[in-house]
C-alpha cells in the first residue's frame, strides 16, 4: 500500500463497515476497516496531474447502497455503481457557473431522498442542491 499524498480529500463510512478515503493526488480511493487494516484500492483516471481525481464520494442511502456519488474538481459528478465496479451510471450538470452548472466541486453529499448538494471553491463559492429525478443516460 502506497501512502497518502496531501490532501486525503474525503473520509466515508459505508452501511458495511468500511471506511473510504479519496486520496485526490494519488487518484484513487483507498478502502479500509474501522480498525485500520488495508482492503483494497481503487484507481481513477490514473492520467490526471496536478490537482488529481478523486475530490469527494458519498452513497446512496438505500439498505444495499448500490450507488456512489463521485465528484472531479472539473468535471461533472457521477453516479455509478458502489467503487471496484466501476460501472458509470449517470453524471448530471455542466461545466459552468450559472445556477445548475458545476464551476469546481470541492465537497458533494446525498441525502436520503436522494438529492445531491454540492459546495464549490475557486470562483464560483456556492452551494447548489441537485433534486434527485432519477438516472440520466450517460452520453
Amino acid at each position: 500500500m502506497k501512502q497518502f499524498q496531501n490532501p486525503v480529500h474525503c473520509v466515508r463510512i459505508a452501511r458495511d463497515g468500511l471506511v473510504y478515503v479519496c486520496d485526490r493526488r494519488n487518484n484513487r480511493i483507498q478502502v479500509f476497516r474501522k480498525d485500520g487494516a488495508f482492503v483494497t484500492e481503487y484507481t481513477l483516471a490514473p492520467d490526471t496531474r496536478g490537482n488529481g481525481s478523486v475530490w469527494d464520494l458519498d452513497f446512496s442511502h438505500d439498505l444495499g447502497q448500490k450507488l456512489s456519488l463521485r465528484g472531479r474538481r472539473r468535471e461533472q459528478p457521477r453516479l455509478a455503481a458502489p467503487p471496484g465496479r466501476r460501472k458509470l451510471l449517470s453524471k448530471f450538470a455542466r461545466n459552468g457557473r450559472y445556477a445548475g452548472q458545476l464551476h469546481w466541486v470541492h465537497n458533494m453529499a446525498v441525502d436520503s431522498r436522494g438529492h445531491v448538494y454540492t459546495t464549490e471553491v475557486d470562483t464560483a463559492k456556492r452551494v447548489q442542491k441537485f433534486v434527485f429525478q432519477g438516472l440520466f443516460p450517460v452520453d
